[in-house]
């Protein structure tokens, strides 16, 4: 890939970091869109306010930027702050470049899986139709957001995350604890599907995405080898070498969290990343032990 110049949304989170380590250390001029300040570039959602200064033509744009959604316990209000997150970001970002006069080749918009919902076993590609629930709907919501620069003809990508592993953050993260101490189980039947990826992977997912012309619309971001909870947490506790004997029955996880449980922790969505592979993409762990030992294990 030439030098591109590229614009980052979120770039402080866990996956904008480590876009923005591998994209800066291949070359590229990466800019963090910055909130709450008055250097540019800096936007602010509020007051609908993007500012790119001098920074010249931007050619790609990848927006991160939302509220976590397993930050707490899913409130009326916290749901509302988790959904406009999102669409008001999104929606911005595209409307802002979509009039802008040099326009950028790629908008990359994150997603997620949640779009599917509780889907059982049945296997899920871009084609699939979306779930219920609050995450699907608000998933379509955000994909939605990224019309105007759809029509105003930038390649546009929403991109579809699976569960995110990473020691540094996310579920792998809040895991880690009691995992390591042997207090880890299977969450509710277990028998619900896991799409997970590695934080390794996305930057060589995103890599592919400019790439690739016709990697456009829903892209999955998930590797070939989805997972049962059971699986997952066997595996999980080989590699830490730890037993994992302390199952959390679906009755305490709703009694613990409500909502959140159902739709994070015992829905099921097996997802495949038919486009991806379709483009030639090669997946570098897509297998999840190996990939947990990479994340987990220090060499030596």
């Amino acid at each position: 890939m030439s030098m591109q110049t590229i614009l980052i949304a979120g770039a402080s989170g866990l996956v904008g970091g480590e876009l923005t380590r591998f994209l800066s250390a291949a070359g590229h001029r990466v800019l963090p869109l910055r909130r709450n300040s008055q250097t540019a570039p800096f936007w602010d959602i509020e007051r609908k306010i993007i500012e790119l200064g001098d920074c010249g033509p931007i050619d790609a744009v990848i927006n991160l930027a939302g509220e976590n959604i397993a930050a707490g316990r899913w409130t009326a209000a916290r749901k509302e702050r988790i959904r406009q997150s999102r669409i008001e970001s999104t929606c911005l970002l595209a409307e802002f470049f979509a009039a802008a006069k040099q326009k950028p080749k790629v908008l990359i918009s994150a997603s997620a899986i949640g779009f599917y919902g509780d889907q059982g076993d049945e296997k899920l590609t871009e084609a699939s139709p979306a779930g219920i629930g609050f995450l699907a709907e608000t998933a379509q919501a955000w994909e939605a957001a990224t019309q105007p620069a759809t029509a105003a003809g930038i390649r546009t990508v929403q991109l579809r995350l699976g569960v995110v592993l990473s020691p540094a953050g996310g579920a792998l993260a809040k895991m880690l604890p009691s995992f390591t101490m042997g207090l880890g189980g299977v969450l509710g039947s277990g028998r619900q599907w896991m799409s997970w990826i590695s934080l390794h992977e996305l930057p060589g997912i995103i890599k592919q995405i400019f790439a690739h012309e016709e990697l456009r619309g829903p892209v999955n971001a998930v590797s070939p080898g989805p997972i049962s909870n059971r699986d997952f947490t066997r595996t999980l506790a080989t590699v830490l070498r730890r037993p994992a004997l302390l199952p959390a029955p679906r009755l305490l996880l709703k009694l613990l969290l409500g909502e959140m449980a159902d739709e994070l922790l015992l829905a099921s969505a097996k997802v495949q990343p038919r486009l991806l592979l379709n483009s030639g993409y090669v997946f570098l762990e897509p297998e999840l032990e190996p990939a947990l030992r990479h994340l987990l294990c220090k060499p030596g």
